[in-house]
């Protein structure tokens, strides 16, 4: 199987860095940038191009890896649906239009077009979703959930370059989607209730900086979330899920999922965001790597192996976040 990753930047780079993982050794890339070819020519040592069309007609891929900023996805998306090449699709915050557009076009031929849900194959996500899958808090009731990293703290060596400064794919609007991918498929369908949207901080920025949200889940789950790009000196993940005889505690700082209930005496514990992680980034490199390994197996084995997210879940996130965040800024001023 021959993989052009598409976009080299940090998320490019991480692609390639998951399928070298996964002994591929077919791999190309493409950017327009010639600084982030020469990097990646030096440092993986494989097949670059400035021009999409060169990479499709000489190295001829069989799959696509989109890891362009979120602006580009829809058109290289399209493009892979137009050469019918399946595709992985990092998370999208923007062209919810042309996301509808694609599933409708492929309705039909139904190629495997997968959308990024790095969370689901997340150690602590995986040991939750285990806790709750065996009822050892009971009935979930409640979640209460607080995401953030300081904003100049993504990629600083892009500087204001990167996508999460720009309005349409900042990186408070590219947080909720992300984290509601992993919600919904573990909670189930989800109303928006109410959400404040709101710039607190002296950033430089046109957009909101923290968005604070009430979600309800199926089966009567009350969700109170926080998501902002504040946190600092190091980005913040603490969950805490109530049951009807225990709760659950994730923790990023901890480094730890924890769990009690009503039978036990103290919490047990569960160590999280195991394996390398590589300069520069903030999280292990193995959700990433796993996530691949799902999609590779995903067109191996078609009839067998489902990839846990698709574009028609993508497109219901995307919905709930357009409920949630607000296209003005507010200072919190009437």
């Amino acid at each position: 199987m021959k993989f052009l990753v598409v976009g080299l930047g940090s998320m490019g780079k991480r692609r390639i860095r998951c399928l070298l993982a996964l002994n591929q050794k077919k791999i190309a890339g493409f950017d327009l940038r010639l600084d982030r070819i020469n990097e990646v020519r030096t440092k993986y040592s494989i097949e670059t191009f400035n021009s999409f069309n060169s990479a499709i007609n000489n190295f001829r891929p069989d799959v696509l890896i989109i890891s362009t900023s979120p602006r580009f996805h829809m058109l290289y998306a399209h493009l892979s649906f137009k050469n019918n090449l399946p595709c992985f699709i990092e998370a999208s915050v923007c062209n919810l239009s042309k996301i509808k557009e694609l599933q409708k076009k492929n309705s039909i031929k139904k190629l495997n077009i997968s959308p990024s849900c790095t969370m689901m194959f997340n150690d602590g996500i995986i040991k939750i979703k285990e806790i709750i899958n065996r009822k050892l808090i009971g009935k979930v009731n409640y979640i209460n959930y607080h995401v953030g990293q300081y904003l100049p703290d993504w990629h600083p060596w892009e500087k204001k370059g990167h996508y999460v400064w720009e309005s349409d794919s900042n990186g408070c609007k590219e947080l909720v989607p992300f984290e509601l991918t992993w919600l919904s498929n573990l909670f189930g369908k989800v109303k928006v209730l109410n959400s404040v949207n709101i710039k607190l901080s002296e950033l430089p920025i046109n957009f909101n900086d923290l968005s604070r949200f009430s979600l309800l889940f199926s089966n009567k789950i009350l969700a109170d979330i926080t998501i902002e790009v504040l946190s600092r000196p190091t980005s913040t993940r603490e969950l805490v899920i109530v049951g009807s005889k225990g709760k659950i505690i994730l923790s990023s700082d901890q480094k730890i999922v924890k769990f009690i209930n009503t039978d036990m005496l103290k919490y047990k514990s569960f160590p999280i965001n195991k394996g390398k992680i590589i300069k520069g980034y903030i999280n292990s490199e193995k959700p990433y790597i796993n996530e691949i390994k799902a999609f590779i197996n995903s067109i191996k084995f078609p009839k067998k192996l489902k990839f846990p997210n698709s574009l028609s879940h993508d497109i219901q996130m995307l919905e709930t976040m357009n409920k949630i965040i607000g296209k003005k800024i507010s200072d919190g001023k009437k």
